[in-house]
């Protein structure tokens, strides 16, 4: 299982009088993840790098250090931690001094880590979504198994023949559920995967 961010994060670190600020915070899209850049980078910097990981979707840049000594270390420090849904960015104030290509990649992945080692967890809860099709009469059963399981109800529609809901629960609880559906109504409600 993977971990999110609780809150937005921050690690500052000074190597040869360059500081790089590390800065990190919980995505759940691309779009969520460059308004985030786009927020924190200080344009008087000498470098904003970052790095994302959403799932199977990651993007990093280096943002004019030579190719690979930034971006992709940033990336490896998100990887390396066991995040998903996260976005940092370092920014770099050059010092004077340069570091070379081995001194850029370990303080920027150095960064990165640090900042992601010390900040707060939040395990990633993989979701399923359900359609649950009911008689009235069972209704009231529906719902209370609803909550004993964590699921939102996503949508809801009444025809003739009785509801409709669209929920959303924690995979792991799918079965559970089921099952209480099935004892509480007699096996009235048909439980079917939403279409995406």
């Amino acid at each position: 299982m993977t971990d999110t961010l609780a809150a937005r994060a921050s690690h500052l670190l000074e190597v040869k009088h360059s500081r790089f600020l590390a800065l990190a915070a919980p995505v759940a899209t691309p779009d969520d993840a460059l308004a985030f850049l786009r927020d924190v980078a200080v344009p008087d910097a000498t470098h904003n790098c970052w790095a994302y990981r959403i799932g199977n979707e990651y993007r990093s840049s280096d943002d004019g250090e030579p190719a690979g000594t930034a971006g992709r270390p940033i990336l490896a420090a998100i990887d390396g931690q066991g995040y998903d849904r996260v976005m940092v960015v370092v920014t770099r104030w050059y010092g004077g001094i340069k570091l070379g290509a081995g001194g850029l990649v370990r303080a920027y992945g150095g960064a990165a880590a640090e900042c992601l080692r010390q900040a707060p967890r939040l395990p990633v809860v993989a979701m399923a979504s359900l359609v649950l099709a009911c008689p009235f009469d069972d209704l009231g059963a529906v719902h209370g198994a609803l909550a004993t399981h964590l699921a939102v109800k996503q949508d809801e529609s009444f025809d003739e023949s009785g509801a409709r809901l669209a929920v959303e629960l924690p995979a792991d609880r799918v079965d559970a559920l089921k099952t209480q559906l099935r004892d509480a109504t007699r096996n009235r409600v048909r439980v079917m995967p939403a279409m995406a």
